[in-house]
């Protein structure tokens, strides 16, 4: 698999996932996502150092890495070769869950076939493990709203940013053509997976609820992720969106 495929997958899985965004038309087909939010979580092949290899493979490069103590997350940011988005990969940190949820999260992870645990497209798959059944969800979303998201989507995409330079459109603009096709922002710098640099302006737009079958049959309507919009409040500024995404005071070295 090369980088381009790999990428091509993650979309198309998350498109299938949500598709309000898949047949949003207000900016073209073509214009690249500034960042891609990747959730997994530090247990196995899905872990961060365990995937590195593989996406270094690709051509991404760990430039920074931030610890976010109060959410249970490492998150690493990784740079793409040329003007591609950039990976979010947030890594939940089991160590974090109570003993009741954390041994239900690794359990559930445990049912994954050993043929489910190898390949390059772990985060591209879909969920590698059993659905759980609707108790078990909402124990783990009550512990930790990211462990029950793994529990019932796995490892995968969670949403993309759109940097609002770079599409031609100023923030307030493109939010209210959001707003007009049904899609309601959140200007909370904690709203998603993770807080957001005072750096960016930035909207948090939740998708439709999708409805998913549980493990004993009954279907239940859960919020699966969204799309972000952020822009930069220095024009000037020659980084990356993506470089100025999450806030400095959370960066800790690499060894």
């Amino acid at each position: 698999m090369q980088r381009e495929e790999f990428v091509q997958q993650l979309w198309l899985d998350y498109v299938h996932q949500h598709p309000d965004i898949g047949g949003l038309r207000l900016w073209p087909m073509e214009a690249p996502a500034e960042y891609l939010a990747i959730l997994t979580l530090n247990h196995g092949p899905y872990g961060i150092d365990a995937l590195l290899p593989t996406l270094a493979h690709f051509g991404y490069r760990r430039q920074h890495r931030h610890a976010m103590a109060d959410r249970g997350l490492l998150v690493s940011l990784l740079a793409p070769p040329g003007d591609a988005a950039w990976l979010v990969l947030a890594e939940l940190q089991l160590g974090t869950l109570s003993r009741g949820p954390r041994q239900c999260l690794e359990a559930l992870v445990a049912q994954a076939p050993p043929e489910d645990r190898r390949g390059q497209n772990l985060l591209c798959r879909g969920r590698p493990w059993p659905m759980p059944d609707w108790p078990t969800y909402q124990a783990l979303r009550r512990a930790h709203p990211l462990a029950g998201w793994l529990a019932v989507m796995g490892p995968r995409m969670h949403h993309a940013g759109f940097d609002c330079q770079r599409l031609g459109h100023d923030l307030i603009d493109l939010d209210l053509q959001m707003r007009q096709v049904g899609l309601t922002g959140n200007p909370d710098r904690h709203h998603g997976i993770f807080p957001i640099s005072p750096l960016l302006d930035y909207r948090f737009y939740p998708t439709a609820s999708q409805r998913l079958a549980f493990a004993e049959g009954d279907e239940h309507r859960i919020e699966l992720g969204g799309v972000a919009l952020v822009q930069k409040q220095v024009s000037a500024n020659q980084e990356r969106a993506a470089e100025l995404l999450l806030p400095h005071h959370t960066r800790c070295e690499m060894s």
